[in-house]
């Protein structure tokens, strides 16, 4: 680990010398040589010169070394301050009346060399003071090239390494490569941050040795991140996948494994940073996959890149030239024999002039991950209200909308105020409006998510749990949030006619929601089977294109008519 050198002055001040010589009036010679510019202190031999500089290795600036000492001679002591990893890079002056010496010591480490006996005061201090220079402005530089828990290159300084490796080899093949850790917040959470040290040190050295065999260039740019510039064709990067998750089967008792983006014979019009941010987002698609730890970027990722970014830039046009606009999937009571339309879903489109029609699936979680999301959903609930309010007016019905309410909604902080000031808006009571939230947006915060549940239902709205039995499921959530319906999630409900277990596991959660005083919402219901199982378990209300698929406003208010 590389020493920060933050402390270069002693208390009084000054910079802080060691004078080693076991002569006490060469010692007190250079004292009073030195005493305006430096506080010194001193040893009379080798084995006192260590036991010094081990007190006060923090602060120390400098070592005068005498060659010729008692105990352990000079050559001795230089040996082990450059072998000790805290004090190598502490400077060193040699005096001695050996000429033929001075070769021998630069070679072993020393910064500078004086000649016995002393000729010039001046000399000396012009020596020690130029040396004290060039040691602290090494480790200002330094600070900012290498990372202090590894060793490794920083970011800013990689990228200009390698910028520069590239003018030297125009036409040699590169490989950007980007590394992460699964998961490392955990490691420093359950095992603390001297263990996420170790970690982050275990998978260093390991690059380190590459770097030695491949002439690869290495960097941790921040938290568990490295990235690593390869000559192509160096390594097999599955075999060095294996190896890197191998080295760490024994560490500890913590499962780490590493995943890889690559992005081979990289670009070299294009930006050294967008090559790493290429490699980065091919190592993004298989996180959350433990079974691949290594992938490759291909155009087809640059492609759903310029995509995406075309969206967002996209959005607020889309907003104003009405793009968005809502389809509504009517839902119904199957509770008698007549089923009955008692609300609908509004699910939001896109119809981009030039890009066609745009899948929810794509645009919802890219604006989720953007920031983006709350603009669509004022939008969206906006215009829900609005036909809920239409319905009331034109055939005297109260037919109540689901609006999603996505995790990032629940932390505006006044987003109950939006949502009454918007119903007041329409003259619309908390009971025309359903919120619909996410099953996996309670294991986000589940304290702020309650609290925040817990006040709109306080107003008076019908909250829904959207998606139930999608994977963040437990009778404990059941328990402790404030929900008045359950929605089944469509492959919860298909596989109801061919599955024994599925059937059972239905039957349980609908006889759970009933003991709960809850409602339960089947989605993605297609199947009579599917509609007779779900009335026989106690189902109360069914949504699916076995009734109907969504509609648009106009096909909606003329399904509301002939009801």
């Amino acid at each position: 680990m590389l020493k920060s050198h933050l402390k270069f002055n002693s208390k009084d001040g000054k910079r802080l010398i060691l004078i080693v010589d076991d002569e006490k009036v060469t010692r007190d010679l250079l004292g009073k040589i030195t005493e305006n510019d430096f506080e010194a202190i001193y040893a009379k031999d080798g084995e006192e010169a260590l036991e010094k500089i081990r007190e006060n290795a923090d602060i120390l600036s400098l070592i005068l070394l005498d060659l010729k000492l008692p105990k352990m001679d000079g050559r001795e002591v230089l040996k082990t301050i450059r072998s000790h990893e805290e004090w190598m890079f502490i400077p060193v002056i040699v005096l001695t009346s050996e000429e033929k010496a001075e070769v021998e010591c630069l070679e072993l480490g020393a910064s500078d060399f004086i000649l016995k006996p002393f000729r010039m005061p001046e000399s000396i201090i012009a020596r020690i003071q130029r040396t004290i220079e060039l040691f602290e402005d090494r480790y200002i530089i330094q600070s900012t090239e290498r990372d202090e828990v590894t060793g490794l290159f920083t970011r800013d300084f990689f990228m200009k390494y390698c910028e520069q490796f590239d003018l030297y080899h125009p036409d040699l093949d590169m490989d950007a490569i980007f590394l992460d850790i699964n998961h490392f917040h955990l490691v420093n959470e359950l095992y603390g941050r001297e263990t996420g040290d170790e970690v982050l040190l275990h998978l260093a050295d390991f690059l380190k040795e590459l770097r030695e065999t491949t002439n690869c260039t290495v960097s941790r740019i921040e938290g568990d991140k490295f990235l690593m510039y390869m000559p192509h064709g160096s390594v097999d990067y599955e075999t060095v996948s294996r190896e890197i998750n191998s080295h760490f089967d024994a560490f500890q008792d913590a499962f780490i494994r590493v995943r890889a983006g690559i992005y081979m014979n990289a670009d070299k019009d294009i930006e050294i940073e967008r090559r790493f941010d290429r490699a980065a987002r091919a190592a993004n698609t298989i996180r959350g996959d433990y079974s691949r730890f290594i992938a490759f970027y291909d155009s087809s990722l640059h492609e759903k890149k310029i995509f995406e970014e075309r969206l967002l830039n996209d959005v607020d046009e889309a907003l104003k030239d009405g793009q968005f606009y809502l389809n509504y999937q009517p839902k119904y009571n199957v509770e008698n024999d007549d089923p009955v339309l008692v609300s609908a879903e509004a699910l939001v489109r896109w119809n981009h002039p030039a890009l066609g029609t745009i899948s929810p699936g794509v645009f919802i979680p890219l604006l989720e991950k953007n920031g983006l999301i709350q603009k669509l959903d004022f939008h969206i609930w906006e215009k829900a209200m609005e036909m809920a309010a239409r319905i009331r007016d034109d055939f005297g019905k109260k037919i109540p909308i689901s609006i999603n309410v996505s995790r990032m909604d629940l932390y505006i902080h006044d987003l109950i105020r939006y949502l009454k000031t918007t119903m007041k808006k329409y003259d619309l009571d908390s009971d025309y409006i359903y919120l619909e939230i996410t099953e996996s947006a309670y294991a986000e915060d589940q304290n702020q998510i309650t609290e925040t549940i817990e006040k709109l239902s306080g107003e008076g709205f019908t909250i829904e749990m959207d998606d139930f039995g999608t994977g963040y499921s437990s009778l404990n959530m059941l328990a402790d949030l404030d929900v008045d319906v359950i929605k089944l999630d469509m492959r919860f409900v298909q596989n109801i006619k061919s599955n024994e277990k599925q059937e059972k596991m239905v039957k349980l959660v609908l006889d759970i929601a009933r003991d709960l005083s809850m409602k339960v919402v089947a989605e993605g219901v297609e199947e009579k089977e599917q509609v007779e199982f779900l009335k026989a378990a106690g189902c109360d209300v069914i949504q699916g294109f076995y009734f109907s698929k969504p509609l648009s406003e106009d096909d909606f208010i003329d399904l509301v008519k002939k009801a």
